[in-house]
């Protein structure tokens, strides 16, 4: 039963790496936005609310950015699958989920600044501080309950390994993206904007000569 736990987290790790960061400006954010929630999870220890504001202002709106803005959108050649394709089998967030998973936290600040107790959750806030650490443990919940929310949905749509092999993958991201993209800020300065996918190609062919 492990086993098979740690061959389909592989195995998410892997296609989530192929399908959907070709592009070294999207590796390079990934591996500031790995760093960064590296800091954001031994600052949870100390001060939650100040983990929230480093894990969703540096780390979530970085790593976000290379997806939205620098990830190809067009046909995959490397992989054979279209755009559409690929956002339909997408296990976790897609770009349409991503957006509403934005578009709820950028939101929230406002509500509260109009709601200050937050449907009456919160003591009023009484000056920027206050309102940045309320708004911060918004941020907090919003990124626990998005995912446990699709960590949940998975259950359902999928089933129980898949959903927790998904929120394994999650948390643990941030180890594997700075193993996986520390050089992508390098070859970014020599020009190469697109990463060529030679580890594809090896893994490909290693599949076939099994």
């Amino acid at each position: 039963m492990i086993k098979d736990f740690l061959e389909q987290l592989r195995t998410q790790r892997w296609d989530d790496h192929r399908y959907y960061h070709h592009s070294r400006i999207n590796q390079s954010l990934h591996f500031v936005s790995a760093a960064s929630f590296l800091v954001g999870y031994v600052m949870i220890f100390f001060d939650p609310v100040v983990a929230a504001l480093i894990g969703w202002l540096v780390s979530m709106t970085s790593r976000q950015a290379g997806h939205f803005f620098f990830e190809p959108k067009g046909y995959d050649h490397l992989n054979q699958a279209t755009h559409e394709h690929k956002e339909e089998i997408k296990v976790g967030y897609n770009l349409q989920r991503k957006v509403v998973l934005m578009t709820i936290w950028a939101l929230s600040p406002v509500v509260l600044y109009f709601d200050p107790t937050l449907f009456g959750i919160f003591t009023p806030w009484a000056s920027p501080a206050d309102f940045m650490r309320q708004v911060a443990k918004i941020w907090l919940a919003i990124g626990i309950g998005g995912l446990l929310f699709r960590t949940i949905h998975l259950f359902f749509i999928r089933d129980v390994e898949t959903g927790l092999v998904w929120m394994t993958k999650i948390l643990t991201d941030p180890f594997s993206d700075l193993r996986l993209y520390y050089k992508a800020p390098l070859f970014l300065m020599k020009g190469e904007l697109i990463d060529p996918g030679l580890d594809i190609v090896e893994h490909t062919l290693e599949e076939q000569h099994a």
